[in-house]
């Protein structure tokens, strides 16, 4: 069995996580959510292009009628002066006099919309699908005037070049990206330093490097995560020394009990006195009910301190339940003279408990109490504010001050206390703490009225949440 636990030792010994792999790219991150918000922008800028020139293209339409009509019916007036035959040279003179093409079509040769063709037949003007060419009927003839088209970018004896509204488009595009891309960057950039230190803290962590913690987060995002972070991390530390605290004890005091059980039984084997025997007997039992307690207490306290169960709190008239876990205690009292006084609580009053993990509490106060105790033990309770403290007194040898805090420490006793009969393991007080402090409130150490210690329990009196 040592065998296989050295070797099991020399595996975990050389054992080394594997290295992390892979950072967070600043470039990458960037640049991802650059286009992912140019790209939203830009399909919303279209989209809303396409609605608005559709709703307003109706009007705009109308306007175009309204702003060539003048101009179309001039050059009408133009052409019927002259006879029909003339009609193309003078519109090709026309042309030469306007910034946009004129001409002159048959009626067949269109295919307008119904609409347009129905403004066209009446007399009308009629637009294009995109608006920029006009047509007119001359009157009661076949033959349609074509204006257009109106638009430089169209005409085809236009200078060709990068259209203005593109020019315009492209410019006001290119301000448009540069002020998003600052903007992108300058939400990215602490964004990215936050998500870097979570990183590097969770690496740490992995690495087996408990104490690591994630700095303050710039982001509001992430604080809520490095406070998680940071809290998984003080508490596996926290468990982690508590787990090493529990097993450097738990061997320490098993030693010495073994050490008496194998000494029994050295002598028991040799021993043919009967006296002698029973007396070895009862040394080992008495042996076997330290170890039993032991690995009770000790059991208990990493469960409290391990998974902190949910509290199921109930409300209890506390002076009888009180006095309930004081008759409990009372036969280990033995000739103490061991009192209950809740003169001092208002009647009936009613405090909210864990009826499972309280007793601990309460108990473990009273075994200690009963080990130091001379001859007198006094249990009270009282209310301050809106907290219930109960105190359990003894006139005993009491607590140095610098000592009172300590003494809520697991395997903690003092060094007066070390021999058998008093000195226990050392966590019954470290169970009360935690107990208390799943209830919101505290256990502490003072000096007694009746000359020893005072050990008190305090805890809201009613709480809607209870945080461990």
């Amino acid at each position: 069995m040592t065998g296989n636990s050295n070797k099991l030792l020399a595996v975990l010994a050389t054992y080394k996580p594997a290295p992390w792999r892979g950072r967070y790219s600043l470039s990458r991150l960037f640049f991802n959510f650059y286009l992912l918000v140019m790209g939203s922008f830009v399909a919303i800028a279209i989209f809303a292009d396409f609605v608005i020139s559709t709703a307003v293209k109706g009007i705009t339409d109308d306007y175009t009628s309204r702003f060539m009509r003048g101009t179309v019916l001039l050059i009408e007036d133009e052409l019927f002066r002259r006879p029909r035959s003339e009609w193309p040279k003078a519109i090709e003179a026309l042309d030469r006099k306007f910034a946009y093409k004129l001409g002159i079509v048959d009626r067949w040769t269109l295919n307008l919309p119904s609409t347009q063709a129905a403004k066209l037949d009446s007399g009308e003007l009629a637009i294009d699908v995109q608006g920029d060419i006009i047509y007119h009927r001359l009157k009661q003839t076949p033959q349609i005037l074509v204006v257009g088209p109106i638009s430089p970018e169209r005409n085809p004896e236009y200078p060709r070049g990068i259209p203005l509204d593109l020019r315009i488009s492209l410019l006001t595009w290119s301000l448009i990206g540069v002020c998003l891309a600052i903007v992108v960057w300058l939400w990215v950039h602490p964004v990215w330093r936050d998500l870097e230190a979570m990183r590097q803290t969770a690496r740490a962590l992995g690495e087996g490097l408990f104490e690591a913690r994630a700095p303050s987060m710039r982001s509001s995002a992430f604080r809520p995560l490095a406070e998680t972070l940071n809290g998984m991390a003080e508490r596996i530390q926290r468990l982690i020394a508590t787990q090493k605290e529990l097993s450097s004890a738990i061997s320490h005091e098993l030693r010495t009990p073994i050490a008496r059980l194998r000494f029994a039984l050295e002598i028991l084997a040799d021993t043919p006195d009967p006296c002698e025997r029973e007396r070895l007997w009862r040394t080992m039992e008495a042996d076997l009910d330290e170890l039993d307690g032991l690995i009770h207490s000790s059991l208990t306290y990493a469960r409290f301190e391990r998974e902190q169960p949910e509290l199921d709190l109930t409300a209890v008239e506390i002076a009888p339940w009180l006095e309930e876990q004081v008759e409990a205690s009372r036969m280990l009292a033995r000739r103490l003279e061991l009192q209950v006084d809740h003169s001092t609580l208002p009647p009936l009053l009613r405090v909210e408990l864990d009826r499972k993990s309280m007793p601990y509490a309460i108990t473990n106060l009273l075994r200690n109490a009963i080990k130091y105790a001379r001859t007198r033990i006094m249990v009270s309770a009282e209310v301050l504010g809106d907290q219930i403290q109960v105190h359990v007194d003894d006139d005993g040898i009491g607590i140095p001050v610098d000592e009172r805090e300590r003494v809520f420490s697991a395997f903690t006793r003092l060094d007066r206390s070390r021999d058998r009969a008093t000195g226990g393991y050392g966590l019954g007080l470290a169970i009360a703490r935690l107990v208390l402090e799943q209830h919101g409130g505290n256990a502490s150490a003072a000096a007694s009225p009746l000359g020893g210690a005072r050990l008190t329990l305090s805890w809201p009196l009613s709480q809607n949440v209870t945080e461990s």
